[in-house]
């Protein structure tokens, strides 16, 4: 008996591994492998000290994605509101004890990485807001007082996000959020009454913005007043960008980076890095890939027969798309410099595992795409 038990259960093991989504994790590995080439290149040929780092973390991570996607969609659903709480928690800490890097307060130190817990909120309040819609009804959709509390779990850790201080995360929560309502159903005439709102309320926002926030946003407008002050960061890596051509440079034959005139380059601006280098058939072949795992992340919410899991993977794949976005306009000059890094790609530890954890969840919803939950918030 206890061998047919056994059976069973790998069995059960194997038919999960089977449903995986293989094709998204080769997609993912793909990508990282593209971010680990530009950390070497941007360490002028060297595997330290940024390549090998940030293979170690995708390894662990790999392992941590494949775990989360095997372990029941149930198990998830009942953790999701602990696992906002513990996020909540977690910012707070920052608040109180956190470690200070670059004249922000956003980090706690564990020694082995510096613990970044807004990137793993981001994953928190997407995966909150699917539990709390996940048995809306229409009716409920167009109710105000319904939809209340969701700007409770939107606008809770952005306050918090905020004091440390980084815009740029608390506009990625926000937009998520709100990408969030508006796939759950809620009316059109919301989302048009808020944009009438945020505009109007712009000079309020202004004022209360840091003077680094401002200098960025007179820098967008006009990055050429002070090519070698503010508008450094941008015009640099307009330059790389241009000069990279059709075909770019060849590998490890960048001069914007080689001669450390493009600023950033392991992190923020590393598009611009690979850009130069690879010109605009490597750019385009890096967004191909990731349009795809756009697609693939689609595709698994399309296919899945419970709304949870339909809004977390749609949620966290869009909150995955609006990082490259909002990362690759930045490079370019479209939008203000907001610190956004290349999911995959740019260098950081909490920022790769909570990107890994976020597709590990998604892939859990391919897994368990039939799986029938509880008609509760």
């Amino acid at each position: 008996m206890f061998d047919t038990v056994r059976l069973n259960t790998d069995q059960s093991i194997f038919q999960k591994l089977q449903n995986l989504g293989w094709g998204m994790v080769f997609l993912v590995c793909l990508v990282a492998c593209i971010g680990f080439a530009a950390l070497y290149s941007a360490a002028g040929g060297n595997i330290e000290p940024w390549a090998s780092k940030q293979i170690e973390r995708f390894l662990v991570g790999l392992v941590g994605l494949i775990i989360i996607a095997l372990i029941d969609i149930k198990i998830w659903y009942r953790l999701t509101y602990p696992i906002f709480i513990i996020g909540f928690i977690l910012l707070i800490i920052v608040e109180v004890m956190g470690h200070t890097g670059m004249g922000a307060q956003r980090w706690i130190d564990l020694g082995f990485i510096q613990l970044q817990p807004s990137e793993f909120m981001k994953i928190a309040v997407v995966m909150a807001l699917a539990r709390y819609f996940h048995a809306a009804s229409q009716e409920e959709m167009r109710s105000i007082r319904f939809l209340l509390p969701s700007l409770i779990f939107i606008f809770l850790p952005v306050g918090l996000v905020l004091l440390q201080p980084d815009l740029g995360t608390s506009l990625m929560i926000v937009m998520a959020g709100v990408a969030m309502i508006f796939l759950a159903g809620a009316p059109i005439w919301l989302f048009i009454t808020g944009g009438v709102l945020t505009a109007v309320s712009m000079p309020v926002a202004w004022y209360f913005m840091h003077d680094y926030q401002k200098q960025r946003v007179r820098t967008f407008l006009e990055p050429e007043s002070d090519p070698l002050g503010a508008g450094y960061h941008i015009t640099q890596s307009k330059i790389a960008l241009g000069s990279g051509g059709i075909e770019g440079k060849g590998f490890l034959q960048g001069t914007q980076s080689r001669l450390n005139f493009l600023p950033e380059k392991q992190t923020d601006f590393i598009f611009t890095l690979w850009a130069e280098e690879w010109g605009l058939m490597g750019g385009l072949f890096l967004l191909t890939l990731m349009g795809l795992i756009f697609i693939y992340g689609i595709a698994i919410a399309w296919n899945c027969r419970h709304a949870f899991g339909r809004l977390l993977s749609m949620g966290l794949i869009v909150n995955f798309s609006l990082y490259v976005f909002i990362n690759i306009a930045m490079v370019m000059g479209l939008i203000p410099i907001v610190g956004a890094p290349l999911p995959l790609v740019s260098y950081g530890g909490t920022s790769m595992l909570a990107v890994l954890v976020g597709f590990g969840l998604i892939l859990s919803c391919n897994v368990h795409r039939d799986s029938k939950l509880p008609r509760m918030q």
